[in-house]
């Protein structure tokens, strides 16, 4: 039974690890459409 249980917690430690690195890679990406969109930006500001 004990044996179960662990089973279990290393499924949702694993379940926990995989959302907090889908988050983490989801604001990278954000990140970095924003940062283009700023660029894009700059450059048309630049440019008149």
């Amino acid at each position: 039974m004990e044996s179960r249980n662990l089973e279990y917690m290393f499924y949702g430690f694993l379940a926990a690890w995989l959302i907090v690195l889908a988050y983490v890679l989801s604001l990278a990406m954000r990140e970095g459409r924003l940062r283009r969109e700023i660029d894009r930006v700059r450059r048309m500001v630049e440019k008149k």
